[in-house]
C-alpha cells in the first residue's frame, strides 16, 4: 500500500511540475510575441511618420502652395501621434529597448525645419539608421 501512495504522489508531482513548466514557457512565447508586435508597431509608425516629415519639409523647402504645406503637417500630426501608443507599450514591456526607441524617434522628429533639401535627405537618413538601430537591439532582447 505503501509503494502504492509513494507511486501515486510521484506521479501527482510529475503532472504539477509539468504543468508549471508548461505555463511558463507559454508565458515568455506570449511575452516575446508581445514585445516583438510592439517593436514592429513602433518601426511602422516611425516609418510613417519619416515619409510624412520628408513630404512636408519638402514642399516647405520647395515653396510648395500653403493648402499643400498645411494638409501635409495635419498629416504630420496624425502620424506622429501614431508613435505613442506603440513607444509606451515598448517601453513597459522591455524597458531596455527604451532609450533606442526614444532615439529613433527623436531622429524622425529632427526632420522638421531642415535648412535645405540636403539637410533633409541626410536628416532622413539618420533616423533610417536609428530605426534599423531599434530592430537590431530589439533582435537581441526579444
Amino acid at each position: 500500500m505503501g509503494a502504492s501512495l509513494i507511486a501515486v504522489m510521484g506521479t501527482l508531482l510529475g503532472s504539477v511540475t509539468a504543468y508549471l513548466l508548461q505555463q511558463r514557457g507559454s508565458e515568455r512565447t506570449a511575452l516575446r510575441r508581445d514585445r516583438l508586435n510592439a517593436v514592429t508597431a513602433l518601426i511602422a509608425a516611425l516609418a510613417d511618420h519619416r515619409r510624412t516629415m520628408w513630404l512636408r519639409e519638402d514642399l516647405r523647402l520647395s515653396g510648395a502652395p500653403h493648402d499643400s504645406y498645411e494638409a501635409a503637417r495635419a498629416e504630420s500630426h496624425a502620424t506622429r501621434a501614431a508613435i505613442t501608443a506603440p513607444m509606451t507599450t515598448l517601453a513597459i514591456l522591455d524597458p531596455s529597448l527604451a532609450p533606442t526607441a526614444r532615439a529613433a524617434a527623436s531622429a524622425v522628429y529632427d526632420l522638421r525645419g531642415a535648412a535645405d533639401t540636403g539637410t533633409l535627405t541626410a536628416l532622413r537618413e539618420a533616423a533610417i539608421l536609428a530605426s534599423d538601430r531599434l530592430v537590431e537591439e530589439a533582435s537581441k532582447s526579444i
